[in-house]
């Protein structure tokens, strides 16, 4: 029998890739999805993909009914207001949002300014990549969301950070316009954004706190320093990692790291090949799927290991994560509703 799957917060980005996953989903029947701005009107109306697909109407957050599982998709801060109502609606949440990201309340006031308001569940869920998490999403009941940078830097830096093997990471990130949302803002106005390379965060950038969380706290610190750029393109990651290494690494040892790391991973690749124009990770092959792609280079007159991945950020930087941790948390096909390959030329 299909379980009864909710989306509270339809409306954004990571709300239309949702309904896009789910309404192919072969164990899940989307039931609601909520918004605000536009209940009563067809939710092809707002992600016109979806027409003939998905025959819903977007109804008001209040008229939200039980059901078995419940994405929260919301801008920062929602979820955590009221977290409470929302796990007496499902007994299995997956938030997309940052809320639940971060399991210390000093760290979560550090990066994001300010209390949380329900501490009491901050250790409650687990973080939503299951690339670090599969047998702890396994069974469970609450998944948080994850940052699509942090996801890009999770996946470039763990073959290394896994062995203690960086001393300094230097995440260099280009980043699409998607990344801000669907919200207008100044920055996103056609003649500001068009044909930009914008450094918006030189220093400081809050995804940084997921990887110091999810790779020095299991692994040991290290010195991590990250930049993100907007540039030309809707979607899409791609994280270019400096890293000093704590000794020397030969090729064939980080082949040997790497295939560690992923060789049995259902949704990274490695790309590194010896010709063509595809030889490392690039984002726009990624569009629309939950694919990473990982590679590497390394410079032989300094011992530098430049660490690169490339991942799309509505999904596997937000909605197909989520999905994927709710196949886990339901006992499903980990590769349920997340088969889509890609298009190329794109």
């Amino acid at each position: 029998m299909s379980l009864r799957v909710s989306i509270v917060g339809g409306s954004g980005y990571g709300g239309g890739e949702l309904l896009r996953l789910l309404s192919a989903h072969p164990e899940v029947e989307l039931v609601q999805v909520t918004s605000r701005s536009q209940a009563g009107m067809f939710v092809h109306s707002v992600h016109p993909n979806l027409r003939g697909r998905v025959k819903l109407t977007f109804v008001r957050p209040t008229e939200l009914e039980p059901c078995d599982v419940l994405f929260l998709a919301m801008p920062h801060g929602e979820a955590g207001r009221s977290i409470d109502r929302y796990t007496s609606l499902a007994p299995r949440i997956v938030d997309l949002s940052a809320d639940f990201r971060l399991r210390d309340v000093g760290a979560y006031r550090r990066w994001y300014g300010e209390d949380h308001p329900s501490p009491a569940w901050l250790d409650r869920f687990v973080y939503g990549l299951p690339e670090l998490h599969r047998d702890r999403l396994r069974g469970a009941k609450l998944a948080s969301g994850v940052g699509c940078n942090a996801t890009a830097m999770n996946l470039a830096l763990l073959p290394l950070a896994r062995h203690g093997l960086i001393r300094t990471a230097i995440c260099d990130i280009k980043v699409g316009s998607s990344e801000g949302g669907n919200a207008v803002n100044a920055g996103s106005h056609h003649p500001e954004r068009s044909g930009v390379v914008r450094t918006f965060a030189a220093a400081g950038h809050r995804h940084a706190a997921e990887v110091e969380q999810e790779l020095m706290g299991p692994h040991g610190r290290f010195d991590l320093h990250v930049t993100v750029t907007s540039v030309e393109m809707v979607r899409g990651v791609l994280c270019t990692a400096h890293v000093l290494p704590t000794r020397t690494i030969e090729e064939k040892e980080l082949w040997s790291l790497m295939r560690e790391a992923y060789g049995g991973e259902p949704f990274v690749r490695i790309v590194r090949d010896k010709s063509g124009i595809h030889r490392l990770p690039e984002p726009k092959l990624l569009s629309g799927t939950n694919w990473a792609d990982v590679g590497f280079e390394i410079d032989r007159d300094t011992g530098r290991i430049v660490m690169i991945s490339a991942i799309d950020n509505l999904m596997k930087g937000a909605a197909g994560s989520a999905v994927q941790c709710m196949n886990l948390m339901c006992g499903f096909e980990e590769l349920a509703g997340l088969d889509f390959v890609g298009l190329h030329p794109l």
